[in-house]
């Protein structure tokens, strides 16, 4: 993930998405500029998984932590 991205939030993340799938649903772009906008929304996705993924991660460790001390 390149580091613009992973900078973002969740919702600006989310935000972009939005507008790029708004941009793609125009139709006013060549199939180039189509297909450069779905692999920029690829990427956001991508980040999002990231992101959630180590939140999980972060999670379970933090339950386990607390099942340890009960």
């Amino acid at each position: 993930m390149d580091e613009a991205m992973e900078t973002l939030t969740m919702e600006e993340a989310y935000r972009q998405l939005d507008e790029l799938l708004s941009e793609m649903e125009d139709g006013e772009h060549s199939l180039e500029e189509t297909f450069t906008l779905y692999r920029k929304g690829v990427a956001l996705v991508q980040c999002c998984n990231e992101k959630i993924d180590r939140i999980e991660k972060q999670l379970i460790v933090l339950e386990e932590r607390g099942g340890a001390e009960s």
